[in-house]
C-alpha cells in the first residue's frame, strides 16, 4: 500500500501526504453504537476532569485506553479522516479566533519558532533518534519532523484554567497555526527523498517555496471572496454553511493544485475571522458563527483524543518503552535548543520574551493528533514502518499523559500573570463598557431595519447609556491616578491600551508610505520612535 510510485512528482506527493490513506469502515449500526458509547464516555470524562482539575484531553486519552475492550467492533484512527476533515476544522477554528493585529505584533517570535525553530527541533531530534536507536537517516528524520509538530489544544486548555498574558497565548496559537503547515511540507520532502532515493538541496528549497507560497495565494483568494459574501448576507445558517465549505474546500483545493492545503486554510481562516465575520451586520450572526466553530473544534478534539487512546496497545507500549523514553528526551532537547537560543535573539530587534514565558513554551511541547496522523501516512516501503508507528504512538501517549497532567501545576507555579484586584476592577469596567456599547450598536441596527419603534429604542438606549456613563467615570478616575502608582507599582494598567493606539499609529504611517503620501525618511524616523515606546510597555 505505497503512497505513490517512484515517478510521482512532489506536488502530487504533498497532496497524498496531506490526504492520508483510507481504512475499512464498519456497518452503520455498529458505528452508531460506538458513537453513542464515545459520546457518553466523553461526557463522563468532562465531568470527571472538571471535578478533579485534570486536563480534559488527557482524560480522554486515558478513557480511550480503558474502554478499548468494551467496544462492539474495531475502531481506530483513520489518517484520511483526520487530515481531510478533522485537521481543516481544527486549523480553521483556531484561525478565525486569532486576531490579526495581535498576530502581527507577535509575528517575529512566531516566525522564529515555526520556521528556524521547527527546523532546529526536527534536526536535533532526528539526529538523536538516529544514533540513539540506530536508525537510517530518512526514518530518523521522519520521526524527528513528526515529533517537532506542536499540538496547541492541551496548552490552550491549560490557559483557560490558568490566566496567562494574551501575548503569550497568541504566540502559542500562532506557532501552532504555521508550525503544522511547515512540518507537513518538510515531511513530504523527506518521503519524496525516501522514495526517489536522491535529494537536491536547491530543488528541495524550490519545492518548499512553491507549496507554501501557493497555499498562501489560495488562502488569500478564497478568504477574500468568502469574506465579501459573509459581510454582505446576514443569515446565520447560510454563513455557517459557507464557512464550513471554505474550511474544507480550501484544503481540498490545495491538494488538487499540489500546494499546501494547511497553509491555505490558515490564511483563509485569518481573513474570514478578521474581515468576514467581524464585518457581518448582525451580532447574532457573529455569535452563531463563533459558537458553531467553538462546538465543532471541541467535538473534533473530543473524538481525536479518545481515538488516540483506543489506538494504543498497552502491551506494545510496554515493549517499546525504552525507545519511547529516548524519543521524548530527544524531542525535548530539540525543543530546548530551538526555544531559548532563538527567543534570546529577540532583544536585539523586538520586544524580549520573559524567561518564564520561555519555560511555558518549552514545557508545553505536547504532542497530539497531527503527529499520529502523520505516523499513519508513513510509506509502506519504509523499512521498519510498523515499529516506527508503535514508537510514535507511544511517544504521543506519554506526552499527553505526562506533560498534560503536569503542565497546569507548572504554569501556576511560574506565576506568569497574577491579576491584582485593582486591574481586575479595570477589566470588569471595560467589560461593562464594551458590552453596553455593543448593545447600543445592535439597537441602532434594529431601529434602522424597522424592528424597533423609535420610542422603545430611545428608552432601551437610555438604560445602556447610564451603564456607559458610570463605567466611563470610574475608568477615568482610575486612569487619572495611574501616575500616582497607588497599587504598589502596577504601572501596566494602561499599557494594553497604549499598545493598541501605538500599533494604530504605525499602521497609518505604513499605509501613508505605501501610498507615497509621506517620504520613507520621515516615516522611518517616526516608526522607530513608536517602536521605542512599544518596547517600554509591559507585556499584556
Amino acid at each position: 500500500m505505497g503512497l505513490m510510485t517512484s515517478s510521482t512528482p512532489f506536488p502530487r506527493l504533498l497532496s497524498q501526504i496531506e490526504s492520508g490513506t483510507s481504512v475499512q469502515s464498519g456497518r452503520v449500526e455498529e458505528l452508531a453504537i460506538v458513537l453513542i458509547i464515545l459520546l457518553l464516555v466523553a461526557t463522563f470524562v468532562a465531568i470527571f476532569s472538571r471535578r478533579f482539575k485534570i486536563p480534559y484531553v488527557t482524560g480522554l486519552v486515558l478513557a480511550g485506553l480503558a474502554i478499548t475492550e468494551f467496544l462492539p467492533g474495531n475502531i481506530g484512527l483513520d489518517s484520511s479522516l483526520i487530515l481531510n476533515l478533522f485537521l481543516p476544522i481544527l486549523i480553521f477554528e483556531a484561525a478565525i479566533n486569532t486576531d490579526i493585529s495581535r498576530l502581527r505584533s507577535t509575528i517575529v517570535p512566531i516566525s522564529l519558532l515555526a520556521g528556524p525553530g521547527l527546523i532546529i527541533s526536527f534536526g536535533v531530534t532526528g539526529l538523536l533518534i538516529k544514533f540513539g536507536l540506530g536508525l537510517d537517516w530518512i526514518p530518523a528524520l521522519l520521526v524527528g519532523v513528526i515529533l517537532a509538530v506542536t499540538d496547541t489544544v492541551s496548552v490552550i486548555a491549560v490557559f483557560k484554567e490558568v490566566s496567562v498574558p494574551s501575548r503569550l497565548s497568541t504566540i502559542v496559537n500562532g506557532e501552532s497555526l504555521f508550525n503544522d503547515g511547515v512540518a507537513l511540507v518538510i515531511f513530504s520532502l523527506l518521503v519524496n527523498v525516501q522514495i526517489m532515493g536522491s535529494f537536491s538541496f536547491i530543488n528541495g528549497l524550490q519545492q518548499l517555496f512553491i507549496v507554501i507560497v501557493g497555499g498562501t495565494i489560495i488562502g488569500l483568494m478564497v478568504g477574500y471572496l468568502s469574506s465579501g459574501l459573509l459581510s454582505r448576507y446576514d443569515d446565520g445558517l447560510t454563513s455557517i454553511l459557507l464557512s464550513v465549505a471554505v474550511a474544507l474546500g480550501t484544503f481540498q483545493l490545495g491538494q488538487l493544485l499540489g500546494v499546501s492545503g494547511v497553509v491555505g486554510v490558515v490564511v483563509a481562516g485569518l481573513l474570514v475571522g478578521n474581515i468576514g465575520i467581524k464585518q457581518t451586520a448582525s451580532a447574532s450572526n457573529r455569535i452563531a458563527l463563533y459558537s458553531f466553530w467553538e462546538y465543532a473544534g471541541f467535538g473534533v478534539n473530543t473524538f481525536i483524543f479518545l481515538l488516540i487512546g483506543l489506538e494504543i496497545n498497552p502491551l506494545t507500549l510496554w515493549n517499546t518503552l525504552p525507545a519511547v523514553l529516548l524519543a521524548i528526551l530527544a524531542y525535548q532537547i530539540g525543543r530546548l535548543l530551538s526555544v531559548y537560543p532563538l527567543l534570546a535573539l529577540l532583544q536585539w530587534f523586538d520586544r524580549p520574551i520573559p524567561l518564564r514565558w520561555k519555560h511555558v513554551l518549552f514545557l508545553g511541547n505536547i504532542k497530539g493528533s497531527l503527529s499520529m496522523a502523520m505516523a499513519l501516512t508513513l510509506p509502506a516501503t519504509l523499512e521498519g514502518r510498523s515499529q516506527l508507528i508503535a514508537l510514535l504512538f507511544g511517544t504521543v501517549l506519554l506526552s499527553l499523559v505526562g506533560q498534560g497532567l503536569s503542565l497546569p501545576g507548572l504554569v501556576k507555579r511560574l506565576n506568569i500573570q497574577d491579576i491584582s484586584p485593582f486591574r481586575q476592577r479595570i477589566q470588569e469596567l471595560q467589560a461593562q463598557l464594551m458590552a453596553a456599547k455593543a448593545a447600543q450598536e445592535e439597537l441602532s441596527n434594529l431601529l434602522k431595519s424597522g424592528v424597533l419603534p423609535k420610542s422603545i429604542y430611545e428608552e432601551m438606549r437610555a438604560s445602556y447609556q447610564v451603564k456607559i456613563a458610570g463605567a466611563e467615570k470610574q475608568l477615568r478616575d482610575i486612569y487619572n491616578i495611574r501616575s500616582e502608582d497607588e497599587d504598589g507599582g502596577d504601572r501596566g494598567k494602561l499599557d494594553a491600551v497604549w499598545r493598541q493606539v501605538l500599533m494604530a499609529e504605525k499602521s497609518a504611517l505604513n499605509d501613508a508610505l505605501r501610498k507615497q503620501i509621506l517620504s520613507e525618511e520621515i516615516v522611518q524616523k517616526k516608526v522607530n520612535h513608536l517602536d521605542q515606546q512599544l518596547l517600554k510597555l509591559e507585556d499584556d
